[in-house]
This record gives C-alpha cells, sequence and structure tokens, in this order.
C-alpha cells in the first residue's frame, strides 16, 4: 500500500480551520498542561496543532527507535520488564532493524525501573482529565517526548507493555508509509455517522481512515511529531463526546489515532504479520510481536475454553497487584504453539531478572 493520490489535494483553508477548530476544542483542558523545559527550566505551553503532512515515497532508514508509554503501577512494570527483556534479546540478531530503547513513563515521577531500562519521565494528563481511561495519556506522552526526544534513528516502533517480541523485527515502513497492524475490531465503515464528527466529508471517504490502532506502528519521527497533537486533541474529544465514547469504548484512542492519521493523509501499510494475539492466532512462524491482551484458558485435553476459567490457564489480569511466580506450568498437550511460547517467554524473563519480586 502506497499514500493516498488525493493527500494533496485539500483546500489549505481547509487545513487550516481544521486544525484551529481541534485546538479550540481542548484549549481550555490542555492550557491547564505544561510541560518543563530541560535546557532552562522554565514551563510552556506545548503548540497542539500540527501541520498537514505531504506524504512521499522515499528511502527507508533500516533502524527504528522502540518506544514504550507506560505507567508506574506493578502490572504495568511487570510486563515492562518482559518487553524489555525480549527488545534485548532480539536487537542484535540478524534480520532485526532495532536501534534504540525509550520507555516513556507518564506518571510524573521516576520509578525504580528507571535504572533498569532507558525511561523519560513525563507528565499525565491534569487530574479527572482521562475520566477513568488511561490510555489517554498515551498520546499526551508521546507529544511531551517528541518534544524533546533525541535519538539516532529516523523512525519509531510505538510499542505496549504487553508485547513480546518472538522474532527479529525488521523495519516495515516504505520511506514515508508507516507500517501499522490491522485490528479486526477496528471499523470506521460501521461508525461513519460518529467518525464524520472528526473527519469531514471534504477529507473524503470514511475508507481513507485504516482499521488501526498507534500499535503497533512503525513511523518516521517526522510524521509522528506532525500527527501526535492532532491524537491527542482527538482522543480527548472522543471522550468528552458521550455517543463517540459509547460506540469506540475501550479501543476509543485507537479510533483517535487512526483518525487522525487520515486528517494528515498518511496511509498505513497493513501487516498482518506485524503481531499474532494468542490464543487465536496459533502460529509464530513469520511473525514477530507477541501481544497477550485474551486470556488464555485450556482444559486439561487442550481444549479452548475462552469465557470460562479453564482448568489450565494464562491471563496477565490474574496478576493485577504483582508479577507471576517464576517457573509457571507450561499449558497441557495440545495447546497451540503460540500460548506455549507465551509462557515459556514469560518464565525465561523472570528467571533472567534479577529481583523479578521487587517492583
Amino acid at each position: 500500500m502506497f499514500p493516498r493520490k488525493n493527500a494533496g489535494h485539500v483546500s489549505p483553508i481547509l487545513s487550516m480551520l481544521l486544525a484551529f477548530g481541534f485546538f479550540f476544542a481542548t484549549y481550555n483542558l490542555l492550557a491547564l498542561i505544561r510541560h518543563k523545559s530541560v535546557n532552562s527550566g522554565t514551563e510552556e505551553v506545548i503548540d497542539m496543532t500540527g501541520p498537514e503532512i505531504s506524504v512521499k515515497k522515499g528511502a527507508v532508514s533500516p533502524k527504528f527507535h522502540v518506544a514504550l508509554t507506560a505507567s508506574d503501577g506493578v502490572y504495568n512494570k511487570w510486563q515492562c520488564r518482559v518487553m524489555y527483556y525480549w527488545y534485548k534479546k532480539m536487537k542484535d540478531m540478524p534480520g532485526s532493524d532495532m536501534g534504540g530503547f525509550t520507555r516513556i513513563l507518564h506518571s510524573g515521577k521516576p520509578d525504580n525501573l528507571i535504572k533498569e531500562m532507558p525511561t523519560v519521565v513525563v507528565d499525565p494528563l491534569p487530574e479527572g482529565s482521562d475520566k477513568g481511561y488511561v490510555v489517554l495519556n498515551r498520546p499526551w506522552a508521546f507529544v511531551q517526548w517528541l518534544k524533546n526526544a533525541v535519538i539516532e534513528e529516523e523512525y519509531i516502533l510505538m510499542a505496549e507493555p504487553d508485547h513480546i517480541f518472538v522474532n527479529p523485527l525488521p523495519n516495515l515502513a516504505n520511506g514515508d508509509s508507516p507500517a501499522a497492524f490491522p485490528f479486526f475490531y477496528i471499523k470506521p465503515n460501521d461508525h461513519e455517522k460518529v467518525a464524520r464528527k472528526y473527519y469531514p466529508e471534504e477529507k473524503g471517504p470514511v475508507t481513507n481512515i485504516d482499521p488501526i490502532g498507534n500499535s503497533p506502528v512503525i513511523i518516521k519521527k517526522s510524521i509522528l511529531e506532525a500527527v501526535a497533537p492532532t491524537w491527542m486533541n482527538v482522543s480527548l474529544r472522543m471522550k468528552n463526546d458521550k455517543e463517540t465514547d459509547k460506540a469506540f469504548g475501550w479501543v476509543l484512542e485507537m479510533y483517535a489515532y487512526a483518525i487522525a492519521s487520515a486528517l494528515h493523509g498518511v496511509s498505513h501499510i497493513l501487516r498482518e504479520d506485524f503481531m499474532l494475539q494468542p490464543p487465536w492466532d496459533k502460529e509464530i512462524e513469520n511473525k514477530f510481536i507477541l501481544h497477550y491482551t485474551y486470556g488464555c484458558d485450556y482444559n486439561l485435553k487442550g481444549e479452548l475454553t475462552y469465557g470460562k476459567i479453564g482448568e489450565w490457564r494464562f491471563d496477565k489480569r490474574s496478576h493485577l497487584q504483582g508479577p507471576p511466580p517464576r517457573d509457571l506450568p507450561l499449558p497441557p498437550p495440545g495447546v497451540p504453539k503460540s500460548v506455549i511460547r507465551l509462557v515459556k517467554a514469560v518464565n525465561e524473563a523472570s528467571a533472567n531478572i534479577p529481583s523479578w519480586y521487587e517492583m
């Protein structure tokens, strides 16, 4: 997939009015958000608007920087430790284009993992702004980090704590075209009425909105710098709109990224091999990231009992208050390779991370 041909035909006046509209809609809230300048120590308001991107096909820089957004909760910490372990193991393997790594910690204060992995601390949204939807801090975290990020790589992989690299990951982007994983449950066409609140008809058909979230995505830093403020503004507008909040629910921020990208004329290369999600995806060959968002429940015959707690199970939500114990029991015979790999990956990481139980 290549950038859309009509991306450059949008009226500059319309783009300017649209950008201003996003800014004005969230001005009162965002005026409260301040960022401390690294160089001067003074506080300044970050400009939340961004220009429309002229997307062109160009040469691909081979390396990408891995950017992981995280909170300081125990549940998040143990996942970050597993993720970072597998990043280090896969980084220098043949076929990998991974560069540096940054955990973007949106708690506003350092935690005990800053000595364990490269970490930049950014501010959370003002109290109450996320309305209990913590994921809204993700776009705001990227806006802050990108303002001062000094990295060698031209590209960025936006990653999450519950990602495990199962094979060396190459740069899947192509020039100015980012690469993303298509989610089956992101369906802009099914929500055209709601989507049009943020993506007007003048911008083109709703099919311009890719069926993606912000992660995993490999994208040029310069493009993300332009998209991120719009992504944040759209997320906040959506959360404050009852109809949108009801329609999009827990994937609201994913829709916000997809729409923000489309507003900037950015089209993603959709790569189903980017990620697998057990227990539904069974094989790990020719896949790169294992995303363990779903619980894995099986009986002792190796049969999936999804929706019912199994005789054998692994679910990250079983470990909200602390990390999983070392040496988790492997699943029974007949369980897919992806589930076996997941448990073995967690076991290997926990066995090799000092002070595993200290979070």
